[in-house]
């Protein structure tokens, strides 16, 4: 998905937040706005949203030393997540159709973003959850089953902090050994890492590999070989979040993309309203079946 100019804002507001958690000198503050700035009137606009993030969050380690300046707010994120396991996973195991319930709640995670919000506390995960298990949901759950069940191998590409603990719930219900967990290959916003993988239980689940990079999304022309590989011998890719789908949407691969639309950028891109909840397969594979072709891993 290219940029567009209604990004710029959220690009500005990022950096500033950044910025701010890194450090108290207003005048590094300064730096980094007037650094975002001169950035966002240089760049392609060609170019996906989180590949400016990338330019962003580097120049401010760069500028204020190493560090994750949002590891607290991450652990934050985690723990108020694993609270909520315990309940959420009784819900899916008593739900008539646990595989759908266990998606709703996936995406529902989806709301613990600083990228859209920049405080868990602003978050009404409750209501996330009560939302994500009633609201009408345009899904076919039954292709995505088919295509679990027919995938060789599945990709999971998480997204964010916390986020994480609920993506949980879905991936025990995928065929385990058939799954592979892709993180961040190092700190970005709230994006998770090995460290959040652990934190949520998933390191003794399924295999984990890192992007190598600290993108917040998957931009494969940054990736390390080894997850460009893994990435390119999925049967199935399910992409959580907004970052996953601006850097995929193009991506010649069999990808579910699963996230909630937060922003009218996003919305107007899928398709969909704000506020929805998505759970839709990458455009080339529905092309491919209008034309009478089947994609890989269907």
């Amino acid at each position: 998905m290219k940029t567009f100019f209604d990004c710029i804002p959220c690009f500005v507001r990022q950096a500033l937040d950044a910025a701010r958690r890194a450090t108290d000198d207003e005048a590094i503050h300064e730096e980094v706005l007037r650094a975002t700035l001169r950035a966002c009137a240089e760049m392609d606009m060609c170019t996906s949203p989180p590949a400016m993030g990338y330019t962003i969050h580097r120049f401010v380690r760069d500028r204020v030393g190493g560090g994750d300046p949002y590891r607290a707010m991450k652990d934050e994120s985690n723990r108020l997540a694993l609270g909520l396991y315990p309940g959420l996973k009784a819900r899916v195991d008593e739900s008539p159709n646990p595989l759908e319930t266990a998606v709703r709640l996936a995406i529902a995670g989806n709301i613990i973003d600083v990228a859209v919000k920049a405080d868990v506390a602003e978050v009404n995960v409750d209501e996330a959850i009560d939302h994500a298990l009633s609201c009408p949901f345009d899904a076919d759950i039954g292709e995505f089953a088919a295509a679990v069940s027919q995938a060789g191998s599945i990709l999971y590409l998480a997204d964010n902090a916390g986020e994480i603990v609920f993506d949980r719930l879905l991936i025990e219900r995928l065929p385990l050994e058939r799954v592979t967990l892709g993180v961040r290959g190092a700190p970005v916003i709230n994006d998770a890492t090995r460290a959040d993988a652990e934190a949520a239980g998933l390191t003794g689940l399924v295999d984990i590999i890192d992007s190598g990079i600290d993108v917040p999304g998957t931009v494969l022309d940054l990736c390390s070989d080894a997850f460009r590989r893994r990435f390119y011998d999925a049967g199935l890719i399910i992409a959580k979040g907004q970052g996953n789908y601006e850097t995929l949407s193009e991506a010649n691969q069999d990808i579910f993309f699963a996230l909630k639309a937060k922003c009218p950028v996003i919305a107007r891109d899928i398709g969909c309203a704000v506020g929805d909840l998505v759970l839709r397969r990458s455009n080339h594979v529905a092309a491919a079946r209008g034309k009478g072709g089947q994609s890989a891993g269907v």
